[in-house]
């Protein structure tokens, strides 16, 4: 049965490849609202292609107020098989600055066997995987398949609670597939099973009615912009670990994740020290960290010799698996209140949170899913954390506490630059990742 699926997955794989590249060349940009009809042609191109491949249902929805359109394609299951979804999102990232990039962001290039462009890895691939399998089996799979693409991951998936609500019946499944993951590194395959969650605020702070001559009141009137600085200062220790009180950190991964091989990956500069104490795992996956994300102040251009009435900062804070995100957001707001020099005026808003994610990755759905993996990489997979946070996975688990949640990849990896200039896909891993897929779909048939 594998050698017949890999040969078949052979035949399918160039149209694939095109398919993937033309979805690529679509600029769906969903945090951008002039973007909207790009959006909305991704999701025309996604649904024709499952149409192509023979789903008996596909549907592009939109009805939740303030969404994106999502598609479903549905396949029905064989008498006593399961029904798998599988999902993935059709929206990308902005591009950012367009001279970044070595080749047009929207234009496909393969490089030294990568496939460049926005969405290549995140998360068109996811879509090309589904599409490989399902065409492997000529659209009839052995098992019920349901495909799901969302249209608004990239903007943190705000209406798909609702959506999951309206549409419960026809999202589920006794195993969920979220193509939206990294393998561990090139050739070898990865199972997320730990997702930190996230925590946001903006944080204005306030010194003076109106800015005023430096000369004459510095040294005696503290300025906006430096007492923001202390402030902000006191969210790490002297050792880079975070400080706010009451948060939680979570097991120690077993996994070793080389230093020189994670600095390289980061790109960090020479001589640039890594920060917090732990293991490099650790201190991505199991532990929180902060980060101050945006600010707001005079530019350097538009400088003068004037203290800073106002400034304002966007503080993130990755939350460890294990973490209610509420109490959280709580620490960090009393955190900033609290640390604010010289009695300073300090205004909290825009807080957000997602939730930390933990999977429990044994039963057969995941015994099946690292045969396919060890069958289609030649190597054995290893379970990972990401340091990132997916909204997505905690909203499928909890609408569906009985199923398997396996969050894979669909051939991305630590270099794929998802979010940044030339984003991309290893091409011989995503070939493996359409292999394992179509594999996995056939060993869950017999379960």
């Amino acid at each position: 049965m594998g050698d017949e699926l890999r040969d078949t997955l052979r035949q399918v794989l160039p149209g694939v490849r095109a398919d993937l590249e033309a979805l690529i060349r679509i600029p769906s940009v969903s945090a951008d609202p002039a973007a909207a009809a790009e959006v909305r042609r991704s999701a025309e191109a996604t649904a024709a292609l499952f149409r192509s491949v023979g789903a008996p249902e596909v549907e592009i929805l939109d009805e939740i107020e303030g969404g994106q359109p999502a598609v479903l394609a549905r396949y029905p299951a064989p008498p006593g098989r399961p029904t798998v979804l599988l999902y993935a999102h059709h929206d990308v990232q902005p591009t950012g600055v367009a001279a970044e990039w070595t080749s047009r962001p929207f234009e496909p290039a393969e490089r030294d066997g990568r496939l460049f462009g926005r969405g290549s890895a995140d998360d068109k691939a996811g879509i090309a995987a589904h599409l490989a399998a399902l065409r492997a089996f000529d659209g009839r799979p052995p098992v019920g398949v349901t495909v799901f693409v969302e249209g608004e991951e990239e903007i943190g998936s705000p209406t798909l609670g609702a959506f999951i609500e309206r549409y419960r019946d026809r999202l589920a499944a006794d195993v969920i597939v979220l193509a939206d993951g990294a393998n561990f590194e090139v050739g070898t395959p990865a199972l997320t099973t730990v997702l930190r969650g996230m925590v946001e605020c903006v944080v204005e702070v306030r010194a003076l009615e109106h800015g005023v001559h430096s000369g004459l009141y510095g040294g005696a009137v503290p300025d906006a912009l430096t007492a923001l600085c202390r402030l902000l200062a006191t969210l790490h220790d002297d050792e880079g670990d975070v400080a706010i009180d009451g948060l939680v950190t979570a097991k120690p991964p077993e996994l070793d994740y080389p230093e020189q091989r994670f600095r390289a990956e980061a790109a960090m500069l020479d001589g640039v020290r890594l920060i917090g104490t732990g293991s490099v795992a650790e201190r991505i996956w199991a532990k929180p960290s902060a980060s101050v994300l945006a600010l707001d102040a005079t530019r350097v251009a538009d400088a003068s010799n004037t203290l800073i009435p106002v400034a304002t900062a966007k503080i993130g804070v990755r939350i460890a698996p294990g973490e209610d995100a509420n109490r959280a957001l709580e620490a960090l707001e009393r955190h900033v209140r609290e640390h604010a020099p010289w009695g300073v005026r300090v205004d909290v808003r825009d807080g957000e949170a997602a939730r930390p994610v933990s999977i429990d990755a044994e039963g057969p759905a995941f015994d099946a899913a690292r045969d396919a993996f060890r069958e289609a990489y030649g190597n054995e997979s290893v379970d990972i954390g990401i340091g990132g946070t997916i909204p997505f996975i905690a909203e499928f688990a909890d609408a569906f506490p009985d199923a398997a949640i396996l969050v894979t990849s669909a051939g991305g990896d630590p270099d794929s630059r998802a979010h940044g200039p030339d984003e991309s896909v290893d091409l011989r891993d995503f070939e493996s990742a359409c292999l394992a897929e179509t594999l996995l779909l056939a060993r869950l048939a017999t379960l």
